[in-house]
């Protein structure tokens, strides 16, 4: 009871103090919030002394900001969020109406989701109830390629082909089911291929268990030890479908710009943007509260599904020994990506001919031209090797971050589940408030994001892990807890949250170039992948290959990405009972239990 009062208190501790720091942003930021103001308003009037204090006096902006935030708290209590500084109208209806547009988008794309996390899944489990498994096969690379792709993308790809060319569903709008669709795709399909890839790589495990042995022994039906197969590996999963829960409804900012979508992300956007904190503060807490739910629903799930194993530490480990899959697509997949690298380096892509404008993909520009007649297959080579490399790097950071704090649950859970709720673009902007604009911005925002969900997989797995019993038999012969941390815990937690990082590279890469195209970083002409989809989805119509090469390219790093994951594997034979403590570390009774072996 008492932890659960401190981690109650921590969570909103967390929730007031970015609440009060989104209070301030615009004095972070030293910039005027009456100017700001006027210009969502008004673009065209002149912001004159007088103008700019009858604003103040009007939002109550020289009382400071501390003032204006213990009146929005106080509104709180009454259900009163304030009103908009921009349009005047009150904040609690919009919110809410925001917010139930984008649950009902969730709900949509959760469904995709499950659909495409069962396709992925379906092999393996038709494998497994019919003891054909093998440890070392490959998963497909058509889930490798969609696992990696981000929302953006894949809303570009769907609105240009399936709603502009081949006219089939409605690409702009939010007037009926129709208009669902197609952004429920671009939220679930990725969401969808990267939980089935982790509960795919959980399976192989689970279908070795002794259970699972016992129950085929006896002549269960396939299907029923399918079906608690699943049942075994889906606590490991919870927290980051609770993640994705939180991701697809405040989190799908682009998408929902894309698609026109009047959703609680889009409106957070534009509120961040012009500063309208009533509506900021109101849809931040939202996202927190809706997370929060989120979060303590994962958690009970988890509990009922395998609660007393955990409690009792009955839990065979998921994770066995297994040899990697042995498949030559990395290297075609990198022979590609290097080729295109390299047919596109010698290449100016600064280059303007107006004359050459949207031209198709010819011997002479391979990939076609834009808008201003550059030659996009040199702009997407030469904007592989920044993007990349900060990818790299952010991943890698993220990777070791997630890890150290998903070994800290009681720490990270509520860091967790608070980070998560926050759209990259509202950290990108509080993060400029702090250490300014530039090329390092969108660096430190997507970092300050990113490792939320490996943090989450670590938690989860590592719970699993310890409740095992090869564990329990080590810690009963003696075992230390820092060996059972470097020998058994590790080894079975970071091959997983590895892969699960590598899933996450090409979105991150995506991810840096979009907020640089908002201006918290690197702005045109800089040949960033993100800003070559931005900058041509406008001319998707008359010229698709200018959004589908780069595209194409940034796909190509994600079948790259997952398929060399296939090979973080842990290798490790998992030593017989006798051979688990070192002499060093065990207690007197136990050592001589051993020697007696």
């Amino acid at each position: 009871m008492r932890r659960q009062a401190v981690t109650l208190l921590w969570r909103a501790g967390i929730a007031a103090a970015l609440v009060c720091a989104i209070g301030v942003l615009p004095w972070l930021t030293h910039t005027d919030p009456a100017f700001t103001v006027l210009k969502a308003r008004s673009a065209d009037r002149d912001p004159t002394p007088e103008v700019l204090a009858d604003i103040r006096a009007q939002l109550g902006l020289d009382h400071g900001p501390f003032h204006l935030l213990g009146d929005w708290l106080g509104g709180l209590w009454h259900g009163d969020a304030g009103r908009s500084w921009i349009s005047g109208g009150e904040v609690t209806p919009a919110v809410l109406q925001a917010l139930g547009v984008s649950l009902l988008l969730m709900a949509v794309a959760l469904a995709v989701a499950a659909v495409t996390a069962a396709l992925i899944c379906a092999r393996t489990l038709w494998l497994g109830a019919h003891r054909r498994l093998d440890g070392r096969r490959a998963a497909g690379s058509g889930s490798a390629v969609l696992a990696a792709l981000p929302e953006f993308l894949t809303a570009s790809v769907l609105a240009t082909v399936v709603g502009v060319q081949l006219g089939w569903l409605p690409a702009l709008g939010w007037y009926g089911p129709e208009w669902t669709i197609l952004p429920a795709l671009a939220l679930g399909l990725p969401a969808g291929a990267v939980l089935g890839r982790l509960l795919d790589d959980l399976l192989p495990g689970a279908f070795a268990e002794p259970w699972a042995l016992a129950a085929t022994a006896r002549g269960l039906p396939g299907r029923t030890v399918a079906r608690q197969a699943l049942r075994r590996c889906l606590p490991g999963l919870l927290p980051n479908t609770g993640l994705f829960v939180v991701g697809l409804t405040g989190g799908s900012v682009t998408v929902e710009q894309i698609f026109d979508i009047p959703g609680l992300g889009r409106t957070t956007l534009q509120a961040a943007l012009a500063q309208d904190l009533p509506v900021l503060q109101a849809g931040t807490l939202a996202l927190i509260l809706l997370a929060a739910a989120a979060a303590g629903l994962a958690h009970t799930l988890a509990r009922t599904l395998i609660g007393p194993a955990l409690r009792d530490g009955a839990l065979p480990s998921p994770h066995r020994p297994t040899p990697p899959a042995h498949t030559i697509l990395p290297f075609v997949y990198a022979g590609l990506l290097l080729t295109v690298i390299a047919l596109g380096l010698p290449r100016d892509p600064l280059t303007l001919d107006t004359t050459e404008r949207l031209a198709a993909p010819s011997p002479s520009h391979p990939f076609g031209t834009d808008a201003l007649g550059r030659d996009i297959l040199a702009r997407v080579a030469h904007g592989a090797l920044d993007t990349l490399l900060l990818a790299l790097a952010i991943t890698a950071a993220t990777l070791l971050t997630g890890l150290a704090l998903g070994l800290l649950p009681r720490l990270s859970g509520p860091l967790v589940d608070t980070v998560t709720a926050l759209p990259p673009v509202l950290v990108a902007l509080l993060v400029t408030a702090v250490v300014g604009s530039g090329t390092a911005t969108p660096a430190l925002a997507v970092a300050a994001v990113a490792w939320a969900p490996l943090a989450a997989h670590t938690s989860a797995l590592l719970r699993q892990e310890r409740a095992a019993l090869h564990l329990t038999a080590t810690r009963a012969l003696g075992a230390g807890p820092w060996y059972l941390l470097r020998q058994e815990l590790l080894p079975a937690v970071i091959p997983p949250v590895t892969r699960h990082a590598l899933l996450r590279l090409p979105g991150i890469a995506l991810a840096l170039a979009s907020l640089a195209f908002l201006g918290l970083g690197a702005q045109p002409p800089s040949p960033e992948w993100g800003l070559l989809l931005a900058e041509n989805q406008p001319y998707a119509e008359r010229a698709p290959w200018a959004v589908l090469a780069p595209a194409a390219v940034l796909a190509l790093l994600g079948a790259l990405a997952v398929t060399a994951a296939g090979g973080v594997r842990r290798g490790r034979r998992r030593p017989g009972a006798s051979e688990l403590v070192p002499p060093s570390e065990s207690r007197p009774p136990a050592r001589e239990l051993v020697k007696t072996r």
